[in-house]
């Protein structure tokens, strides 16, 4: 058994970027996104400062999530332990590089593809060194069989006193330091100055800057910037399928209200609704995917172990209950409705929430990782399932406004109590930059005029108002398009601010 792994040994660095070089040459690296980077922090304060170099790369991961989430098994573990990648498999989701805690995943601009260290496995199968450690002139990368005690690499590693990178997050990493300063290696640790770094890439306006922090210790001097993955598009599908799910649960509660009768409103309005919105929710699932020509590989060669696929199922059973809705719907027959009311709804609950499953396995963020994420995901469900209908009773009279009306304020409620705790719980130092970075820092003007006000303040008064005065359709009209616009508000600000927080 074979279970490759390095030692960077950061005593020895000089920090000269022959290792970046030789990488890059080897492999044909583009320009702008790196396999191996050098990371330059500083400590001290004048005059006494030190300098300290540490090599930056894929971990080789025993327990790898970048694999569980790669939809299309793009990514794979060779038979020598090393975390490899196929181009070929690749249809460039990003979520390898969320579910990376070290930002050692790029997307080849060249390609559209997801690579990174893959420890020259060519030249590992030739029984020839990776090239890093061929030009390394100090010998401070050296390559460990770590099941094999007898390795010399493996002996160093067992008497000295190494460390690996965020251990925290149990991914089992096979890159060890010795020498590190234990600042290189958190890059909470450290902040990028307001003058920013002479010859490097990274700006002080980057995600991977850090301004200010208890935890800051050392100053970084060079690293290299690293893509903010999911943008819009993401924040966009995750309220485009909350309409949809939550359309058709508010028809399901409708039908069991006793309510099926009702043609329009009930069996045929909510499906096409549902329908066009789970339309745009796979038109934006295709489009941030950077090889969209080969989205059918979700099926072809799908990895059951991740949420993309097991999402893209859901959503499919979620669309065929809804055409059956149709379809009985058109037919006048109450009795399917009736039916179709219980697997309709725990559809339309699996299809708000599963993405919450999904940003667990982006082990990367830990923002993602709370475990209110999918409460409010479903919150948000009930939320714009109300608002549509508010929506639609604008031109098709609804059987009942009042339990509508009640629909949307509960899950305003819920997602403003929801959102509260999130902001006042205190998890790892990760979620706290995140949660800084938008109730305080980048994005918390679209947090909380958008997210906030518009999501949930001004619609619960313009419900209540609504309820209160009895006053037609419109009110509770305007509360469902404040709503559904403050929840694409807060959604985007979320999603953004999981990935502020620097991985390297």
């Amino acid at each position: 058994m074979t279970r490759l792994g390095f030692l960077l040994d950061s005593e020895s660095c000089i920090g000269c970027h022959a290792c970046t070089v030789a990488c890059k040459a080897e492999h044909d690296v583009p320009l702008g996104v790196n396999r191996t980077w050098v990371k330059y922090i500083e400590t001290g304060t004048f005059p006494n400062v030190n300098r300290h170099f540490s090599v930056m790369r894929c971990n080789h991961c025993d327990d790898a999530p970048c694999i569980s989430i790669c939809p299309t098994n793009a990514l794979f573990r060779a038979d020598n332990g090393v975390v490899d990648f196929d181009d070929d498999n690749c249809i460039g989701c990003k979520g390898c590089m969320n579910a990376c805690p070290y930002d050692a995943i790029y997307i080849n601009p060249v390609t559209n593809t997801a690579n990174k260290c893959n420890f020259c496995n060519h030249r590992i199968e030739q029984d020839l060194e990776p090239s890093c450690v061929v030009v390394c002139p100090t010998h401070a990368i050296k390559v460990a069989d770590l099941d094999n005690p007898d390795d010399e690499t493996t002996k160093i590693i067992a008497r000295s006193e190494t460390a690996v990178r965020s251990p925290e997050q149990n991914t089992l990493p096979k890159v060890h330091y010795r020498g590190a300063d234990p600042a290189s290696l958190d890059p909470l640790r450290t902040a990028i100055a307001d003058d920013g770094m002479i010859w490097a890439d990274t700006t002080s306006q980057h995600p991977t800057a850090v301004h200010g922090g208890d935890g800051v210790v050392a100053r970084t001097a060079y690293t290299t910037a690293h893509e903010m993955t999911w943008k819009a598009k993401v924040s966009s599908y995750l309220v485009t399928k909350a309409v949809a799910a939550g359309v058709m649960m508010v028809a399901a509660l409708l039908v069991v209200l006793g309510h099926g009768g009702e043609q329009a409103a009930v069996g045929v309005v909510p499906p096409v609704v549902a329908g066009v919105f789970l339309a745009l929710t796979a038109v934006l699932l295709v489009g941030d995917l950077k090889r969209p020509e080969r989205f059918y590989y979700l099926i072809t060669r799908g990895n059951r172990r991740s949420w993309l696929v097991k999402g893209a199922a859901v959503l499919g059973a979620f669309a065929a209950v809804s055409a059956a809705w149709f379809v009985a719907g058109v037919a006048e027959s109450i009795g399917a409705l009736q039916v179709l009311a219980a697997p309709a709804a725990l559809l339309g609950l699996a299809t708000a929430g599963y993405t919450a499953f999904l940003f667990v396995q982006c082990e990367g963020r830990d923002l993602w990782q709370s475990p209110l994420v999918l409460p409010t995901l479903l919150a948000q469900s009930v939320v714009a399932g109300g608002a549509g209908y508010a929506v639609m009773e604008l031109a098709v009279d609804g059987p009942d406004p009042v339990a509508v009306q009640w629909a949307l304020l509960a899950g305003v409620l819920a997602t403003a109590v929801l959102v509260a705790a999130e902001l006042l719980g205190r998890a790892t130092p990760h979620v706290e930059a995140a949660v800084a970075a938008m109730a305080r820092g980048r994005y918390a003007r679209q947090f909380w005029m958008g997210g906030v006000v518009l999501g949930l303040v001004v619609p619960a008064a313009l419900v209540v108002v609504s309820l209160a005065a009895d006053s037609g359709p419109v009110p509770a009209a305007v509360a469902g398009v404040c709503a559904v616009a403050g929840m694409w508000c807060y959604e985007d600000s979320f999603v953004r601010a999981g990935q502020s927080v620097p991985l390297s």
